[in-house]
Formats: structure tokens, sequence, C-alpha cells
């Protein structure tokens, strides 16, 4: 019954941006306690280890016949759009709060779109363009502005860039494989592409000089209050939604519904982590919402 639920990709691609906003408020508390790399770790390895026995309950297979070049492929994006972007993105979200992040993570639509014009060939649209100047104009105004009591010039420009260094290497594992996803099963490139995230981060943090001290922290039982309900809301549930949303609608209204993720974040950190909101910050949001909706559906 429910799969014949009037609009229900639309409904499951709301909730995957309710989840995902909740996760990223969860993540915001876990990092108070547990470094960016520590927390990537837990996420993926938790995620992994869910979505193997997820595969086999549908019957998915976990080695299926493909080239090594797929999976060299899928190896290399899953090091680059987890390991390291989602790295990048919590040291983004503890620099410059959920509320901020939110707005920096509109780039995402504009840098898949951007790349996939330039190696998939596909044209970007008068709307999207005036979209992307939206996004980057929202990114611009609280890079230049900021709120001095709350976050230093440096943390400011630091989070940004890492940010946006986020949404780069996001949307480049994405759109390297954009071909190997259309032939693909999904959860096959998810499980491949977190296995790689786990080994990237795990071979990191053994050279890394304090490796041992981060997965202390990673350990410690007292750090997954947040860290494991984050996890896997964001990691696991979020992922099997933001699937469901793309199979039963057109993709670009699931990215459009998505996207509203954005300012869920904006209102929960507000309501719950008592982050600021000033007319700055409002006017960021509204820009950069519309302008991902813009991109999304130009």
């Amino acid at each position: 019954m429910l799969l014949h639920l009037p609009h229900l990709g639309e409904i499951l691609a709301l909730l995957c941006a309710l989840i995902w906003a909740t996760a990223v408020i969860l993540f915001r508390k876990s990092g108070e306690t547990v470094p960016p790399l520590g927390l990537n770790l837990f996420k993926n390895v938790l995620a992994l280890v869910l979505f193997v026995p997820t595969s086999l309950v549908l019957g998915v297979a976990l080695l299926p016949s493909a080239s090594l070049n797929d999976y060299l492929l899928l190896l290399a994006s899953g090091v680059l759009g987890i390991a390291i972007s989602d790295t990048l993105f919590f040291k983004c979200l503890n620099l410059l709060g959920a509320e901020l992040t939110a707005i920096v993570d509109c780039l995402y639509s504009p840098f898949i779109i951007g790349l996939s014009v330039l190696f998939l060939y596909e044209r970007m649209t008068g709307p999207q363009i005036f979209g992307v100047f939206l996004i980057v104009s929202a990114v611009l105004g609280i890079s230049g502005i900021g709120d001095r009591k709350n976050i230093s010039r440096q943390d400011l420009i630091l989070g940004v860039l890492f940010g946006v260094l986020a949404m780069a290497t996001m949307a480049v594992g994405i759109v390297m494989i954009k071909p190997l996803l259309n032939r693909s099963p999904l959860l096959w490139v998810v499980e491949v592409r977190l296995f790689a995230g786990c080994v990237g981060l795990g071979i990191y943090l053994l050279l890394h000089p304090g490796g041992k001290k981060i997965i202390s922290s990673v350990l410690a039982m007292r750090n997954w209050q947040y860290m494991l309900p984050g996890s896997f809301l964001g990691a696991y549930l979020a992922m099997i939604v933001w699937m469901g949303g793309m199979k039963y609608t057109q993709a670009s209204i699931a990215a459009a519904l998505n996207q509203t993720s954005n300012v869920f974040v904006f209102i929960l950190a507000a309501i719950l982590l008592r982050e600021p909101i000033n007319f700055i910050r409002i006017l960021a949001i509204i820009l950069a919402f519309a302008g991902a909706v813009i991109v999304s559906f130009g």
C-alpha cells in the first residue's frame, strides 16, 4: 500500500531533508568532543556495517561482476567524496556552526552542475546561472560580515574555505562516477564508496601523530550520545529515504526537496543549539535556498 501512496517520492525526499538536518545538529554536538576525522570514521563504519546486511536482505550482490576500472573508480570516489569531503564538512561545521554551514552547503548543486558541464558535456541554463549567482552571493555575504561576537574572522574564513572544499570534493566524487551510477546497483556503489572512505581514513589515522587520541575519542562510550544517533540518521537512514525519493519522483524535484535540509538545519540550530539569528543570516539562507531550488529546476 505504501508504494502506491500519492506523492511518495516527494514525501521521502522531504523526509530525507529533515532526517539529514537532525543528523547535522547531532554531528555539531558530537564535534564538541570528537575530532572531525574520528567522527567521519565512526559514521562511515557504522553505515557500512548496516548497509551490508541491508543489501543481503534486498538481494543485492556485495561483489557483483564489474571491471577493475569500475572498482578503482568507485574506490577513488569514496576516498575523495567521503573520507576527504566529509572530514572537511565536519571541520566547517565545528568552525561555523550549523546555520552558516547550511548556507555554504548550498554550493553543492552549483559544483555538481559546473563539473557536469565541463566533463559530462551537459548545458547550464540561464536560470541555473542566476541560481549560482544567488548562492555565491549568500556565501560571500556571510564571509564578509559574519557575527563577530561568536566567530572570529580567522575561523569564519577557514570555515567557509573548508566548506567550499567539502562541497567541491563531494561534487567531484559524484560526477566522476556519474556514468557508472547509471548502470550499476546503487547500494553496491554506496558500499564500495563507504569501504574506500573507511580504509582511507583508517590509513591516515594510523600515520597521523594524534591518531591514537582521535581513535580513543571515538571508542569512548560517553561520546556516543550524539555520535551514534547522528551517524545512524545521517549516514544510513537518510541514504535510504534519499534513494527512495530519487526512485519515486523526478530527480530534479527530489534534489530541490532535499535542499530544504539547509532550511531545516537553520531552524533547528536556532532552536536546539541556540545559534544566533540576525538579518544577514536570514537573508543569506533565503538567497542560498532560492538559488539551490532555481539550480535544481533550471
